[in-house]
Formats: C-alpha cells, sequence, structure tokens
C-alpha cells in the first residue's frame, strides 16, 4: 500500500534521517494520515476515549502497526494528562488501585509478545478486535450493575490489548459502565486509568527499543494537530448527545475493522 515517495512534507528529514517507511509515503497518504488524527482525538475530546480505536485501525491501512501503536501510545498519554489532572478531584481511585496489578501483569506479557508475532497477523487480530467493539458500541443495549470479579479479564486484556494494539480503552469503559460510575467520575476515572497504563507501556516500549526516529517525527506533525482536536471536541462535548457519538464511533469502526480483515 506504501506507493513511491512524493512527499516534499518530509524529503529532507527522512533523507537525512534514513526513514524507510516515511521515505515511501506519498503526500496524499501523509495528509490522510494527519486527517484521521484530528478526527480521532475530536472524538476523544467529545467523549474522553475513542482516540486509538479510530486513529490504530486507519492509520495501520497506511503504516505498520509496529509503529502506529507506539505513536498513538504518545499521543494518547498526553491526552490523559489532560483530561486526568482538569477533572482530578472526581477521579474514583478504589477502582483503579483495583484494576492497575492486572493491567501491569497484562502490559508486561504483551511487550513480550510484542516482537514475536508477525506484522500481518497482528493486522487481522486488531482487524477482528476493532469489529466486536463496533458490533457493542452500535448496540442500544445498557449494562447493568457489574461484579468487581470484571476486574481481573477488564485489567488483564485491558494491558495485553492496549500495548499489542493500543486500543486497550473498551475494556476499562466497559468495566466502568458496569461498576455504574456517573457521568463526571467516570470521565476522570478512565482518563486516570489510560494515564496509569499509558505510562506503563511508555516505559515498556522505551526499554524495547520500539520507539525510534520515524515515531518521533510522527509525533511532531501529529502533536499540534491533536491539542487543537482535543479543545474543539471539548466545547462539543457539553451539547452532544452520546448516543449519537458512541454510534458514530461504532460506523466508523465496521468500516476500519474490515479493510484490516480484507487487506
Amino acid at each position: 500500500m506504501l506507493r513511491g515517495y512524493n512527499s516534499p512534507l518530509v524529503t529532507t528529514l527522512t533523507a537525512s534521517l534514513s526513514l524507510p517507511t516515511l521515505a515511501l509515503l506519498p503526500t496524499s497518504e501523509l495528509l490522510l494520515a494527519l486527517l484521521i488524527v484530528i478526527i480521532a482525538y475530536l472524538v476523544r475530546g467529545i467523549t474522553g476515549f475513542g482516540s486509538g480505536l479510530i486513529a490504530i485501525p486507519l492509520l495501520a491501512l497506511l503504516l505498520p502497526v509496529t509503529l502506529v501503536v507506539p505513536l498513538i501510545g504518545l499521543l494518547d498519554y498526553t491526552a490523559s494528562l489532560f483530561h486526568g489532572l482538569h477533572h482530578r478531584q472526581a477521579v474514583v481511585w478504589r477502582e483503579i488501585f483495583t484494576l492497575l496489578p492486572f493491567t501491569i501483569t497484562g502490559v508486561v506479557t504483551a511487550l513480550y509478545l510484542f516482537h514475536l508475532l508477525d506484522p500481518l497477523l497482528l493486522r487481522k487480530f486488531l482487524g477482528g478486535f476493532v469489529l466486536l467493539y463496533a458490533i457493542y458500541s452500535l448496540s442500544s443495549a445498557n449494562p447493568g450493575a457489574g461484579s468487581r470479579f470484571w476486574v481481573v479479564p477488564a485489567g488483564l486484556l485491558g494491558g495485553m490489548v492496549g500495548t499489542l494494539f493500543g486500543t486497550g480503552g473498551p475494556f476499562y469503559v466497559i468495566y466502568l459502565r458496569l461498576r455504574g460510575l456517573g457521568k463526571l467520575p467516570f470521565r476522570a476515572t478512565v482518563a486516570t486509568i489510560f494515564l496509569l497504563d499509558g505510562s506503563s507501556r511508555i516505559i515498556g516500549y522505551t526499554l524495547t527499543g520500539v520507539y525510534n526516529q520515524e515515531t518521533m517525527l510522527l509525533l511532531l506533525l501529529a502533536f499540534p494537530l491533536m491539542v487543537i482536536a482535543l479543545y474543539l471536541g471539548g466545547r462539543i462535548h457539553s451539547n452532544a448527545s452520546p448516543l449519537f457519538f458512541r454510534r458514530t464511533i461504532g460506523i466508523v469502526l465496521l468500516g476500519s475493522g474490515s479493510s484490516l480483515l480484507l487487506s
């Protein structure tokens, strides 16, 4: 899918830094990748989550999963830092302390698998996971109260899927919904979970040598767009229907998940 290089925006940087993936990325695909980042973090600003679910499957159609996941991990960490600090008084810490040990276990397991699994296989697994979550997002059913027992699979799968695919958030979101948190505590708590989960993933990626010059260049291009999108999303948040945005996300994910499975 990566075709001959014709992007003047990154010509000098890719030539001097010897960045093979970006050197093959046409201008149109680079701009499309940045547009995906804007849309993903606009949704994140509105709903408090969902950026990885939108950005990673779509960016994986243009770039290797092993490049996309660490990049979105850095961007999501910054977004979580903003939301977590802004609403820190509403954080429900008992839920976080219960989740954290299982999340760390999942992260460590996934870091071991990250370099062993074939990128194409990762892509297919990601497509299947995204499709399943899209179906969940499009359903109108509201979960009832859930047992704290669900913290075990939610933490383990959130840590593992988050590290492998950058999209472990749905497991935390579903668990906190089952726990019956209100709107503001939910938003603050899930942002703080993402912050702590993201910290462990970033440390793991750094120690295992996942971050490279390509990741940093893409981060430099995407970061200001993420900040603008988060701000605009936050402005829209108070007037938006949660059901409308959940279903919109579900439709986008159906398309991106299907594309990943069929590509």
